[in-house]
């Protein structure tokens, strides 16, 4: 049986999260959109060195999957600003959560989503929230199953295409610790 692990990242992780950042975003999303809008994108807005900064600007913080002690997937969490129709509530963003394709399946994204949302609740936070492209059947299905809802959409360009993402919630208030 294959084992599962999951830590906090720290700064000496940023190439290994840039390039499986990368790696994740173009096996996911390469096959529904343009070379053009791909390439475009990844070199203007995922470039590997802005996704190493990231690693180490206030208020990232990213998570590492290992499945038998090899790169399978991450999540990054942000405090950033709520979108406006979350008003002040004490939020958090799940900013990305990947899995390697060849790990889909395996329990991955679910522990992923587990460590989280444990993280959000640790941190007394209300809500957590994330945006998924409205053309990602299979994300917004494993996103409602852990009881996440749409609650506004958005705007999200890729390369040159304006494509639409739900933004999805789960309240935490009444999780019990």
């Amino acid at each position: 049986m294959a084992s599962l692990f999951i830590r906090t990242a720290d700064e000496d992780d940023a190439a290994l999260i840039a390039d499986l950042s990368r790696r994740t975003f173009y096996e996911t999303f390469a096959a529904q959109n343009t070379k053009a809008d791909m390439e475009k994108f990844m070199e203007e807005q995922f470039s590997r060195e802005q996704l190493m900064e990231q690693v180490s600007e206030p208020g990232n913080i990213f998570l590492l999957a290992f499945m038998d002690d090899l790169p399978a997937g991450y999540a990054r969490l942000k405090e950033s600003d709520n979108p406006a129709s979350l008003g002040t509530l004490n939020a958090m963003e799940i900013s990305r959560i990947y899995v390697v394709n060849t790990a889909i399946g395996t329990g991955i994204g679910k522990a992923l989503m587990n460590e989280c949302i444990q993280f959000a609740i640790d941190r007394m936070k209300e809500v957590i929230w994330l945006g998924v492209w409205e053309q990602n059947l299979r994300a917004i299905s494993f996103y409602k199953k852990f009881g996440f809802s749409k609650f506004a959409k958005h705007v999200f360009m890729l390369g040159d295409d304006p494509q639409t993402d739900w933004l999805m919630k789960k309240e935490l208030n009444n999780v019990e610790n």
